[in-house]
């Protein structure tokens, strides 16, 4: 179930993180944005430190500077309110290039732009290493509710299916004359989007009278987990990045 749906982000390789088992991927990369988000915004080096973990983790990944910055550029709404704040910000003002700012705007700023762009980055290391089937065994080995893995996994099972589905419908209308780029037709869109619900949900009712048909019970069969669970070493070299980041972040709370 699921295999094959290697996500968009997903980068094919052999380094020593892709072969790390999800679990620990997952756990290490909440770990070391934990450590993050507790650093005092005013302790600067240690956001510099974070920021060289996450560079040695990624030439150990094998993915480069490149494909991490332009993939950050998702966060790109939440750096530009940040840019916002020593303008709107009050208390103690300081003169920057001619400018009056607010010392705890420029504060709030560093503090949006350094832990949110360390947290994209951990993010985009996980899923460059880890495809999305493996994302969602590692979960539930995690004992994340089997509720949600199981709809993420039919989820990405039929998104596919789904998008056919649409492109299909949209190819149906666009040769009986409808154009949806005017907006006099958006009635045609709504009318196309509603069918297309409809059979996503008859498709959905189908699908799970076959797997109760199967012997289905709730929990999806251990075969379709793939591999064995983590070993203890595997646990203990992936605590190295969250292990120095903690330290990272006690550190900064006892100096600050």
């Amino acid at each position: 179930m699921g295999a094959g749906h290697a996500h968009v982000l997903y980068r094919e390789s052999d380094s020593p993180v892709h072969r790390l088992p999800p679990e620990v991927k997952i756990a290490a990369m909440v770990a070391f944005t934990v450590a993050v988000v507790a650093t005092p915004r005013e302790a600067i080096w240690a956001f510099g430190a974070y920021a060289l973990l996450v560079a040695a983790v990624a030439a150990l990944a094998r993915v480069n500077a490149r494909w991490l910055l332009v993939r950050s550029t998702i966060e790109l709404p939440f750096v530009l309110f940040a840019f916002a704040l020593p303008f709107l910000g009050a208390g103690e003002r300081v003169d920057l290039l001619g400018l009056s700012l607010s010392a705890d705007g420029l504060y709030g700023a560093w503090n949006i732009i350094a832990k949110g762009t360390l947290g994209v980055w951990a993010s985009l290391l996980l899923a460059a290493t880890t495809t999305t089937r493996d994302l969602i065994v590692g979960l539930d080995r995690l004992r994340c509710p089997q509720i949600l893995t199981q709809i993420a996994t039919f989820m990405l099972r039929y998104l596919d299916v789904l998008v056919g589905e649409a492109r299909r419908m949209r190819v149906a209308r666009i040769s009986r004359g409808d154009d949806p780029r005017f907006l006099w037709q958006l009635r045609g869109f709504a009318a196309g989007v509603g069918a297309l619900f409809l059979r996503a949900f008859e498709r959905g009712e189908r699908v799970y009278l076959a797997m109760l048909s199967r012997g289905y019970t709730g929990r999806m069969p251990a075969v379709w987990q793939g591999g064995g669970a983590a070993t203890t070493g595997q646990w203990l070299v992936a605590a190295t990045v969250p292990v120095l980041a903690g330290t990272v972040a006690a550190t900064a709370a006892v100096l600050t």
